[in-house]
């Protein structure tokens, strides 16, 4: 058990979290919704989830993160590159909203105990988003899967893309498939959730979510395989599946995977690799080099970059790379140091996530999902039993004499 158990206000606040990093640019809509009037709720709704989370934690009690403090840190190369507007404003306004999200990260760490609460607020959550897609596929079928983006699955009444989508579903998966392996959920909830999420994931074509999932998987369930019997059945049962589906399935799954590319856009990440190399062959100055050009919409040259090392490094400099490694190490460090346990398997898999994806998909530096898949990990890997900065009462407590110890020294959660 925690310092106490998080109030609804604190899932509200982590929903308003996830809705503001949904982003304001995708696919296009059943109804046209202008970029304006998106980005005013996504907006709305940080404030709103700082608003909440202050009210919940008005004294101000914190966890103290190593986590948290890296990515307070972060502000300072963001702010000082910025500064120099050549980004233009919108990089100052960036840098607030970063400051604002870091600092609900920061109020909602009262509730950081190494529990599975933050977990299951998370699963929720996307879940939620995930019904908003369903919606459109059966509104809209036409609108959900647009020859744009070559025929694959997009939010119909929310502009999401396909990675995205994809993102949500596989983090949706992992953690669920965990639960049920820890005996936290039953199978038959866990289908109704596992079943509609693969089908979405399947229907993005999303490879790098698919990497991201399998992958994880296998790095939380390889940390499981020697104190539970059902991850190590559950492993073999993987094995035999994937080898029967290579064998069986072979030519389907490549067709899914090349998505009707050549072999040379294949090869070439689907043209991500062109901006990779434009954007390392670009001249900097030693400031630049440094600090970053400040926060920007993760392009270059008008065209995304898809990969957060090199997003980073172009808009907060080798200052922020190094911050933004120093981070993924802490958690996996600590992962690593704690004893097996189902919260230790759901932050692996997180963790695994956010670093497969981060090759192709921007937004390590930056307020967006995979900072809240990392927040989740950091909650999980939080000492349990230790209280928040500031002693934490309860009516249980303070009947039964029982005063909670403070934190001592400095915790990853």
């Amino acid at each position: 058990m925690g310092a106490s158990h998080p109030p609804r206000i604190v899932a509200a606040a982590w929903g308003l979290l996830v809705l503001n990093t949904l982003g304001s640019t995708g696919a296009q809509t059943i109804l046209p919704l202008p970029r304006s009037l998106i980005q005013m709720v996504t907006m709305g709704a940080l404030a709103a989830a700082f608003t909440l989370a202050l009210a919940a934690n008005l004294r101000l009690h914190v966890r103290a993160s190593v986590f948290l403090f890296l990515l307070t840190l972060l502000l300072v190369p963001s702010v000082i590159s910025s500064a120099s507007l050549e980004s233009g404003w919108g990089a100052l306004f960036r840098c607030a909203r970063l400051a604002l999200f870091v600092g609900t990260l920061w109020l909602l760490s009262r509730w950081w105990d190494g529990g599975l609460a933050f977990v299951r607020h998370h699963i929720r959550m996307y879940l939620a988003v995930l019904a908003t897609v369903a919606a459109g596929v059966l509104l809209s079928p036409a609108t959900a899967f647009p020859d744009l983006y070559g025929g694959r699955l997009v939010g119909a009444l929310w502009p999401l893309t396909p990675p995205q989508i994809g993102q949500y579903a596989a983090v949706v998966v992992g953690l669920t498939v965990l639960l049920v392996l820890g005996r936290r959920t039953d199978r038959a909830s866990a289908a109704v959730v596992l079943v509609p999420a693969l089908v979405l994931l399947a229907l993005t074509h999303t490879r790098t979510a698919t990497f991201g999932l399998l992958l994880g998987l296998l790095l939380a369930i390889g940390s499981l395989v020697l104190t539970s019997a059902a991850a190590r059945r559950f492993f073999g049962w993987t094995v035999v599946c994937a080898a029967v589906a290579a064998v069986g399935f072979g030519s389907a799954l490549q067709t899914w995977f090349l998505r009707g590319q050549s072999q040379e856009h294949f090869t070439s990440l689907t043209g991500r690799a062109k901006v990779w190399d434009a954007l390392l062959a670009a001249p900097r100055t030693a400031f630049e080099h440094l600090f970053g050009a400040g926060l920007g919409d993760k392009s270059f040259g008008g065209l995304p970059i898809d990969n957060s090392w090199l997003a980073v490094y172009h808009e907060q400099g080798v200052t922020g790379v190094t911050l933004v490694a120093a981070v993924i190490l802490v958690l996996g460090g600590v992962a690593l140091l704690r004893p097996p346990s189902l919260a230790r398997a759901c932050a692996i898999f997180l963790i695994g996530y956010c670093a497969i994806a981060s090759y192709t998909e921007a937004g390590l530096g930056d307020a967006s999902p995979y900072l809240l898949h990392l927040a989740v990990a950091a909650s999980l890997l939080a000492a349990p039993g230790a209280a928040a900065s500031g002693p934490v009462s309860s009516p249980e407590n303070t009947r039964q004499g029982v005063v909670p110890r403070r934190a001592h020294g400095s915790e990853v959660g």
